[in-house]
C-alpha cells in the first residue's frame, strides 16, 4: 500500500514537473515572439506600405509625369524630448516622378545632449508605397548637442505608378508626417567652439 502511494506520489511529481516545463516553455516562446513582432511589422510596412509606411530607395525615378502633386509637411516632438522640430516649407508640389530636397529643421533647447529618432508616414495611408525616400535624416538616429540647432534633409519623389493603381490614380494632395521621438544613450556632441562635452546622464 505504501509502495503504490510512493510511486503514485512519483508520478505526480513528474507530471507536475512536466506541466511547469511546458508553462515554461510557453511563456519563453512567446516572449520571443513579442521580441520579433516589432522588427517584422516594420519590415512588413516597408515592402507593402502598409500604415501609410514610405519605401526606402537608392535611385531616382526615369519617368517624370506632367501631373503635379502636393506634398504637405506635418513634424512633431514626442514628450520627453526637449526639441523643436518645422520644416522649413509648408508644402512643395512636385510633377509626380521628380526627385526634390526639403528641409526640416531641428533645435535642442535643453542644458543636455540630447538623442532622437523621427518616425514617418504618409496620408492617405494607401499612398505611403508610392512614396520613395532615397535620402532621410529619418533613417538614422541623430544627436543634438545643447542649444544646438541643425537643418536636415529628406530627398524623395512620388513613384508615377501612383497615377496607375485604382486606389491612388486621384490622390492630388499628400502629407508626410514627421514624430521625432527620445532615445535612450546620447554620444558626446561636439560644441560651437569645437570642445567635445560628454552627454549627461539621465536620471
Amino acid at each position: 500500500m505504501e509502495e503504490e502511494a510512493t510511486k503514485n506520489a512519483r508520478t505526480g511529481s513528474r507530471n507536475n514537473g512536466l506541466v511547469v516545463a511546458m508553462c515554461l516553455s510557453f511563456v519563453i516562446g512567446m516572449s520571443a515572439m513579442c521580441a520579433a513582432a516589432v522588427p517584422l511589422y516594420r519590415l512588413f510596412c516597408q515592402v507593402t506600405g502598409y500604415n501609410g509606411t514610405t519605401q526606402r530607395v537608392e535611385q531616382v525615378s526615369n519617368l517624370i509625369l506632367d501631373r503635379r502633386i502636393q506634398v504637405s509637411f506635418d513634424a512633431n516632438v514626442a514628450p520627453g524630448l526637449p526639441w523643436g522640430f518645422k520644416p522649413l516649407q509648408s508644402s512643395v508640389s512636385p510633377k509626380i516622378g521628380e526627385t526634390i530636397e526639403v528641409k526640416f529643421q531641428i533645435e535642442n533647447k535643453s542644458d543636455k545632449t540630447e538623442r532622437g529618432q523621427a518616425i514617418f508616414n504618409v496620408s492617405p495611408l494607401e499612398a505611403g508605397v508610392y512614396f520613395n525616400k532615397v535620402q532621410c535624416f529619418c533613417f538614422n538616429e541623430t544627436d543634438l548637442a545643447p542649444g544646438e540647432k541643425r537643418d536636415m534633409s529628406v530627398v524623395f519623389y512620388v513613384d508615377p505608378e501612383i497615377a496607375k493603381a485604382v486606389e491612388t490614380k486621384t490622390i492630388n494632395a499628400l502629407t508626410l508626417s514627421y514624430t521625432y521621438y527620445p532615445r535612450e544613450g546620447a554620444k558626446p556632441v561636439a560644441s560651437n567652439d569645437g570642445a567635445v562635452k560628454p552627454a549627461e546622464k539621465k536620471l
